[in-house]
């Protein structure tokens, strides 16, 4: 089971690092060289989604993936649209920073009797948006305002919030193509206030900024537009 993992990696302290792939930024025909990559990095998860998808491949782009790796592979759905039974599990997104019913609970009703019919494990997430420079497609397709950068407490009151409704993992993101990482006292602040693993996305570019969000309490790392410009990043990672 993927949430077991990941519990098991919170309780024993150990790091993991989730790998974001866009479908629409990764090519069919490039997706085993780009796997490859991954399997010999220190990859513990891949990642599958976007805030759109224009390419209406993702049962083939899952399904190539995972001919390729044996890495869990794990929804990362922008809207109820994508779902695909290729996958083995799902980041069943709230997003909890944001005030538009549409992705508090509208979207989850209509994915809810699609997921039924699937064998995907369902992971109760709470999403939250921190600002991260620029707006970003997330904030500006889910039409909120994410967190101030410069306000942990709210960052740390949300994070509570997700936590004593259910959610099972918090996933606080800047954003595709987020400026700058979401900081450490933010991360820190989170960390000290809830028992549940934390994955951050975001800003991250360099191996520094990686052990930085680790250091600051996440159990998940995930790169996403920095693997997408430069998939030899994997490489300093080791």
């Amino acid at each position: 089971m993927i949430l077991d993992f990941i519990n098991n990696a919170k309780v024993n302290n150990e790091k993991l690092l989730a790998i974001l792939l866009d479908p629409d930024k990764v090519n069919l025909n490039e997706i085993p060289s780009v796997i490859t990559k991954i399997n010999n990095s220190d990859a513990n998860l891949i990642f599958i989604g976007g805030s759109l998808l224009f390419k209406n491949i993702l049962d083939q782009f899952v399904a190539k993936v995972k001919e390729n790796t044996k890495l869990p592979i794990v929804l990362f759905p922008g809207s109820a649209m994508q779902i695909t039974n290729n996958a083995d599990g799902i980041l069943f997104l709230q997003l909890i920073s944001g005030r538009n019913p549409e992705y508090l609970i509208s979207n989850q009703v209509i994915a809810a009797p699609l997921l039924k019919q699937t064998n995907l494990e369902v992971i109760s997430t709470g999403y939250m948006l921190i600002e991260s420079g620029r707006e970003t497609t997330a904030s500006y397709i889910s039409n909120t305002k994410p967190i101030p950068a410069h306000k942990p407490e709210i960052a740390m009151a949300t994070a509570m919030a997700g936590e004593y409704i259910g959610n099972k993992l918090i996933y606080m993101d800047g954003g595709s193509g987020a400026l700058n990482p979401i900081s450490t006292d933010i991360i820190e602040k989170v960390s000290k206030h809830i028992n549940l693993p934390i994955i951050i996305g975001g800003g991250l570019k360099t191996k520094s900024a990686i052990k930085k969000a680790h250091n600051a309490g996440a159990t998940i790392v995930v790169i996403g537009t920095a693997f997408e410009k430069n998939n030899n990043l994997l490489d300093h990672l080791k």
